[in-house]
């Protein structure tokens, strides 16, 4: 199996300024489930993104400016149930044109009409993307959309998700993750992100990596919305998406061990985590090769 090799993390030239390291678009977020969004967002800045958008439902749109001091917002055309309507498509995609990575997913709710939008969106966006939670609920049906992304596409499942998206429950999927893992990213052309103890990280050349970072305190709500958004900001930073991938499961689960370390991993919550992504990437970096 791959271990994670020194210099994954682009450097950063003395002269950058914030448009040189990466504008995320995090496309997330429904009346109830703002905290995926916020977390998600937070994740991609926390690791370096220069820049991070999160389009949410228009009448959340305020709600989320006061919560994310450092995170712009963009509100869209929303459902009656405050999710993504369908008329927010072409919003979307014209501002997916300007940024250099897509989120799809986190929070966004299993409304009806907000699952037909991802289901349009995933073969249009005209960026790297990274489809988690909701984005992968829409998609468990015609997983196929996948084959027709022109663009890099990293997908992280829970084994509950991958289960929908193979057609397997998530106790089959625990009992083969690696093999799972692995067919999957060849047939549908995906960096598949299979999270849980040890998450296996695969692309579509059959590569493997097994994470040996992280632990039982990151059992937590929000934890993997974090991890979706550091995967695109270290995209977004010019990181190849199966090394954004990799990298960013190790990131990971190098901060909440820290976490862990310091608050103990019982009660440990995913801004614990987030507050130590700096020091993660410091140790990373620093560390011996």
């Amino acid at each position: 199996m791959m271990t994670i090799p020194k210099g994954l993390l682009p450097p950063r030239a003395p002269e950058a300024h914030k448009g040189d390291v990466g504008h995320v678009f995090v496309v997330a977020g429904s009346a109830g489930l703002t905290g995926a969004a916020a977390l998600c967002s937070l994740g991609a800045m926390r690791v370096g993104a220069g820049l991070v958008t999160l389009g949410v439902p228009r009448s959340l749109q305020d709600t989320m400016a006061v919560k994310l001091t450092e995170v712009m917002t963009k509100g869209l055309p929303e459902t009656r149930a405050r999710s993504l309507a369908v008329r927010a498509l072409t919003e979307i995609l014209g501002f997916g044109e300007t940024v250099d990575v897509v989120v799809l997913g986190p929070g966004l709710s299993r409304e009806p009409e907000t699952q037909q939008l991802v289901r349009q969106l995933v073969p249009r966006l005209g960026r790297p993307c990274v489809v988690d939670a909701d984005g992968l609920n829409a998609l468990a049906a015609e997983p196929h959309l996948l084959d027709r992304r022109v663009h890099p596409t990293v997908i992280t499942p829970h084994p509950g998700e991958m289960g929908r998206l193979a057609k397997l429950s998530a106790e089959q999927v625990e009992r083969d993750r690696e093999r799972l893992a692995r067919e999957f990213a060849k047939k549908y052309k995906t960096i598949v992100v299979l999270k849980g103890h040890a998450t296996v990280v695969a692309n579509i050349a059959g590569e493997l990596y097994v994470n040996q970072t992280g632990n039982a305190g990151m059992a937590s709500g929000g934890i993997g919305d974090v991890l979706t958004g550091m995967i695109a900001g270290l995209i977004g930073q010019g990181s190849a998406p199966f090394d954004a991938a990799r990298l960013g499961v190790y990131l990971h689960g190098l901060a909440g061990d820290l976490a862990a370390r310091d608050v103990g991993p019982v009660g440990l919550i995913a801004s614990d985590l987030l507050a130590r992504i700096p020091a993660a990437i410091a140790q990373y970096q620093g560390g011996p090769t």
